[in-house]
């Protein structure tokens, strides 16, 4: 008999049968909990509390007499107080549905009479303040259905081909389609700038690679010129150093050569001077004890002042001999051989004088001989080597 009934969070649970609800309502509203219901003696329903939606879409002449097509979408539902709950369940608990379609005609007369006062311009720019207008004209209404409204939206305005909307939207058009072509042209502008600024500092990174380019294969050429040229610069310096010691190679060779010719030549040709002087010395003396000699006509005398005399003429031929730079091959018996050689040759000078003494005294003493007699060859003689 007895049952505990719990409405839904969006619902509204209304009993009836009793005494009646608060405010002399005829039936008591429960929300948000639960109450025990007497099956037989009380009746329960339940109203929603939930969001609804209601369309509308209406020809409206606007204040220039052009006939717009609004569409617009009303969001609504039943009041949370207890006197909109009692309002909306006795209008509409019987059928929930007629909510919206009510709404819908409500908006629909207030839309006609709002967009009638208003311009085409208006209604496109001022859409907002014709949903406020629209709400504000139906707030009254909808109170007393126990209905609030949470919003109004205009959904599309349509001139039905009028052409009116569109050729009020021209200049707008045409302003925006000159902003953008010349935002267009700005953008392209900032385009070729950016590209040539790009091409720019392609063309600068260009050129600096080209030239760190350029710089290394300069130095790499020049590093190949000097490895190329460090074996020619090498063979050239060998080269110097060789001409070089040649050259003192020849040096000292033309200074022995000079001394070669100094003791083959110069030496032997001031020895045979010196020898021809002495010979020169010796026809002298001969031709004075020729002359003692015959003045005198004493052979024996002659013959022992030459024997005499000997000794001086062999001296006065070493005497020749001493500044001679005279070198000894063989040791002791060259220096034998030069010793007798120098005996010889005085020997020789004594016989040249005895020989001419021989010959009758009769006139005058010849003239000395300007020409030196061979004197016999000596042990063989040599300059320093």
């Amino acid at each position: 008999m007895f049952g505990y009934r719990v409405p839904a969070p969006d619902q509204a649970m209304l009993i009836s049968g009793g005494r009646g609800g608060t405010g002399g309502s005829p039936f008591r509203v429960v929300t948000g909990h639960g109450a025990f219901v007497l099956s037989l003696f009380r009746k329960v329903r339940f109203l929603t509390l939930a969001m609804c939606e209601a369309e509308v879409e209406e020809v409206c002449v606007t204040r220039q007499a052009i006939a717009l097509n609004i569409r617009a979408v009303i969001a609504f539902k039943v009041g949370n107080d207890e006197e909109s709950i009692v309002n909306a369940a006795q209008r509409f608990l019987s059928d929930q549905d007629q909510m919206s379609v009510l709404t819908g005609r409500i908006f629909a007369g207030h839309l006609r009479s709002i967009i009638g006062s208003m311009t085409v311009e208006e209604i496109i720019t001022e859409r907002q303040k014709l949903a406020s207008e629209v709400l504000d004209g139906s707030k009254a209404e909808m109170a007393t259905l126990g209905l609030s409204v949470d919003s109004l939206q205009i959904q599309s305005i349509d001139d039905m081909n009028l052409g009116y909307i569109k050729a009020m939207a021209a200049p707008h058009n045409a302003a925006i389609q000159r902003e953008a072509q010349i935002a267009q042209a700005q953008a392209d502008r900032a385009s070729a700038e950016a590209a040539q600024q790009s091409q720019r500092q392609q063309a600068e990174y260009a050129r600096q690679t080209a030239v760190i380019q350029a710089r290394y294969r300069a130095e790499i050429d020049t590093a190949q010129a000097e490895a190329a040229q460090a074996g020619p610069l090498a063979q050239a310096q060998a080269q110097r150093e060789v001409t070089a010691a040649q050259t003192e190679l020849a040096g000292r060779a033309a200074a022995l050569r000079q001394q070669q010719l100094i003791a083959e030549v110069v030496r032997p040709a001031e020895a045979e001077a010196e020898r021809v002087r002495i010979l020169a010395l010796a026809d002298a003396e001969k031709m004075r004890i020729q002359a003692e000699a015959a003045a005198s006509n004493d052979r024996v005398a002659l013959d022992r002042m030459l024997i005499d005399q000997l000794p001086e003429i062999v001296k006065e031929a070493a005497m020749g001999l001493r500044g001679a730079n005279v070198n000894i091959l063989n040791g002791a018996d060259g220096l034998s051989e030069i010793a007798a050689g120098l005996v010889s040759q005085g020997l020789s000078i004594l016989e040249s004088v005895k020989k001419a003494t021989n010959s009758p005294l009769a006139g005058p003493a010849p003239e000395p001989s300007t020409t030196p007699e061979k004197i016999p060859a000596g042990p063989a003689l040599s300059g320093p080597r």
